[in-house]
């Protein structure tokens, strides 16, 4: 049986979602990696690796989020023109977009 595409949509949000957060708490983790080299007298050299890794996570976060609103806007869209769809999947569906739209 074929996955329905409300379905391919729903993990399409999740997937983009979890991205977002893992890019986020990677940001967070590489600054206070930064912070720790810095407070520890590390090498200039070492830092500023470390602050080119940061400044790759955080060109990232952009992207993601873009990604995530356009892939969020297609679930929506199709949950409201969607008629005959499975019942758990349009509740899963909804879940996810209420715990998105919570953040």
């Amino acid at each position: 049986m074929p996955v329905s595409p409300l379905k391919i949509k729903t993990n399409v949000v999740k997937r983009i979602y979890k991205e977002s957060l893992g890019y986020d708490k990677e940001a967070e983790t590489q600054q206070k990696r930064i912070d720790n080299l810095i407070a520890s007298g590390a090498d200039e050299y070492d830092v500023r690796k470390q602050k080119e890794v940061l400044d790759e996570t955080l060109q990232m976060i952009p992207d993601v989020k873009k990604r995530l609103a356009q892939a969020y806007q297609d679930l929506q869209n199709y949950l409201e023109n969607e008629e005959n769809a499975d019942i758990d999947e349009l509740q899963e569906a909804q879940t996810v977009i209420s715990e998105i739209a919570a953040k």
